[in-house]
């Protein structure tokens, strides 16, 4: 039994160097392992999805990308400004959420991820926020990343949620780094936190026995810097090694 919780975090599919690869940047894994979790890769391909490794973890985490949930998932069609799938990644991360939960596997998702959990569960999405009528423009300026990812807007955190239980003040502020976002909630699905225009920011899943978090911005950006992330790690942490001190009790070392 490892010493630290082993956290699974889903890759991307991306080519380097001319060649397909499969990718995690160092941000979500360093975040990770400054919370005391041992990050490892969990590659992803679309015809061979793996769901017995979710059996050797302690936590799941679906990170941000560039890349979106393809359309058909959701049964609609395609907005011009939705240029970039990863078709491997639905597939992975799509059995990969039920499977999860249905563990007791603690999970948390970042914006990709935020919406991947929406749409696992029934859910749609908008595919250029900025062109929705009510809605503000979420995407990143053109910056440096400090700039990108500072705190862009307020996110009204929900009385009596999971969120809420993590992090006590009912406001914080938070980066805006995403074009899509929610519009139809997925059944099962609660609510945690919106933006000033009604966005959803962060949701739950309601029946979960574990951890079960996702959130549209970027947490992983200076973690401890920043009082709501650092909370949210922190929540995410501890899951992480409660799952683990389950594991130990149910699969004893041999004498």
């Amino acid at each position: 039994m490892p010493s630290r919780p082993l956290v699974g975090v889903i890759a991307c599919r991306r080519e380097v160097e001319g060649h397909p690869a499969h990718v995690v940047t160092d941000k979500y894994l360093s975040a990770l392992r400054a919370y005391g979790l041992a990050p490892v890769m969990l590659p992803v391909w679309q015809d061979a999805v793996d769901g017995d490794l979710l059996g050797h973890l302690d936590g799941l985490l679906l990170t941000g990308s560039y890349s979106n949930v393809e359309p058909a998932r959701y049964g609609a069609v395609r907005a011009p400004e939705n240029t970039l799938d990863d078709l491997h990644r639905d597939a992975a991360a799509l059995a990969w959420i039920p499977a999860a939960i249905r563990r007791g596997l603690p999970l948390l998702g970042i914006c990709r991820g935020f919406q991947e959990l929406n749409v696992a569960y029934g859910g749609t999405l908008h595919q250029a926020v900025q062109n929705v009528p009510g809605l503000s423009d979420h995407r990143e300026p053109e910056a440096d990343y400090a700039t990108r990812y500072a705190p862009a807007h307020d996110v009204e955190i929900r009385a009596g949620g999971r969120l809420a239980a993590l992090y006590a003040e009912p406001h914080s502020t938070v980066n805006s780094l995403h074009q899509q976002g929610i519009d139809r909630l997925g059944e099962g699905l609660k609510v945690e936190a919106v933006a000033p225009d009604g966005l959803i920011e962060a949701i739950s899943v309601s029946d979960a026995s574990a951890f079960a978090l996702a959130v549209q911005w970027h947490p992983e950006w200076r973690t401890q810097e920043h009082p709501l992330y650092h909370a949210l790690f922190e929540g995410f942490a501890a899951a992480c090694r409660a799952h683990l001190a389950d594991r130990a009790v149910a699969e004893p070392l041999p004498i």
